[in-house]
């Protein structure tokens, strides 16, 4: 009789691979990266170009002399980071600004922890947050830069940072339609609620991603701040503005989604949803920054692992 040899699982192979899943990010993304650079122009292409640029030159560089392991540039991942983090800068972020935080998030974020699929934390988040801390001033720059649709720049500001400044006042006649298709100000990201829903449409249909993280973030969202809003909605916004002002779709859609920094089961990345829902609600209303869905993801990512500990897989072949 002949001797087989029984590997480790998985014994079922398909044609998906990592750089197959992020093309497919990537493919997503180019909505709401080609309406920023219609509204933008140069200027976000630069930061774009800039952002990608330095995110795959610095894990190639590290990979190859630090780590002296495979190199991992064409697995598309570095190049996802690279774009979300141009979409989490305002267009007018200088390039070496963008650089920097192309360094922190590969460089710290990401390679430190061994590369992809070992990070704890979302690398562009880290590397956003990075700037907002260490260059306030250039990360809350709201102008808007001449785009290949406008001519002049122009001096812009915030839905979230209207409402931080001037409550909700100032935020009265608000059209949420004009803000689904198109909202100018703040992060290139932030511009058009329905290019990332696009995007995120094709991931669900490309069987990239689950909806239940997503779903969860916005349901959390829109009822708890139902409820602060009937309670008093002379001091509170209501749930659409919620759901359609600042990085809620960016972050719910392309980045609390993440594979390696969000929970394995169904159940966890309902309870991981709830948790950015609530935490990035919670920063709107009572913390000093206009916007909460970086800090908010950053936090549930820490506790991830807690997640998947209450929360199992079922192995396969048992009940």
């Amino acid at each position: 009789m002949k001797n087989f040899l029984v590997s480790p699982s998985p014994h079922i192979h398909t044609s998906t691979s990592t750089a197959t899943l992020m093309r497919d990010v990537v493919i997503a993304l180019m909505p709401a990266v080609i309406v920023s650079v219609i509204f933008y122009g140069w200027s976000e292409l630069l930061v774009l170009g800039v952002s990608v640029a330095a995110c795959v030159l610095l894990e190639y560089v590290i990979t190859k002399f630090l780590l002296k392991k495979e190199n991992t540039v064409c697995d598309w991942s570095a190049a996802v980071t690279g774009i979300l983090l141009a979409l989490n800068v305002p267009p007018t972020c200088p390039w070496w600004v963008v650089a920097v935080g192309a360094l922190v998030a590969i460089g710290v974020a990401k390679m430190t922890f061994g590369g992809i699929g070992m990070n704890i934390f979302n690398p562009a988040l880290v590397g956003r947050v990075f700037l907002l801390v260490s260059f306030p001033t250039f990360m809350t720059d709201w102008t808007i830069p001449a785009g290949f649709i406008t001519t002049d720049a122009v001096s812009g500001a915030t839905l979230l940072g209207k409402y931080a400044e001037g409550g909700v006042e100032a935020i009265q006649g608000v059209d949420y339609i004009k803000t689904l298709f198109f909202n100018i100000g703040g992060s290139a990201g932030e511009i058009s609620a329905l290019a990332l829903l696009a995007g995120w449409v094709y991931l669900l249909v490309r069987r990239v991603i689950k909806p239940w993280i997503t779903l969860s973030i916005w349901a959390t969202v829109a009822a708890v701040s139902l409820v602060f809003w009937l309670a008093a909605p002379d001091q509170f916004t209501d749930p659409v503005f919620n759901l359609l002002a600042g990085g809620m779709i960016l972050g719910s859609c392309f980045m609390a989604t993440d594979y390696v920094t969000s929970p394995m089961s169904v159940k966890g990345g309902v309870v991981f949803g709830v948790g950015i829902g609530f935490i990035s609600l919670m920063i709107r209303y009572f913390g000093s920054y206009p916007e909460g869905m970086s800090f908010a993801i950053l936090i549930m990512n820490a506790v991830v692992p807690l997640i998947n500990l209450a929360f199992h897989q079922k192995k396969y072949g048992r009940k």
